[in-house]
């Protein structure tokens, strides 16, 4: 998955100013405690960080996005 479109996911699944809020703030288990944002700045694959987001946060994600 390209950078963009995971930007793009957490724009249509957040909202576009409070995706960035959450990618900022909010610590996942599944990212070792890392924010979103440790975990792309740290290299973490941008798929494996939106299935992430997936597990986090199910009823927020669109069914057809959770691939």
């Amino acid at each position: 998955m390209k950078l963009s479109d995971f930007w793009d996911r957490m724009d249509e699944t957040f909202g576009r100013g409070y995706a960035r809020s959450v990618a900022a703030d909010h610590s996942l288990g599944q990212l070792g405690g890392r924010t979103i944002e440790q975990a792309l700045a740290e290299g973490e694959n941008a798929k494996a960080v939106w299935m992430a987001v997936c597990r986090a946060w199910p009823e927020r994600v669109p069914s057809r996005l959770v691939r």
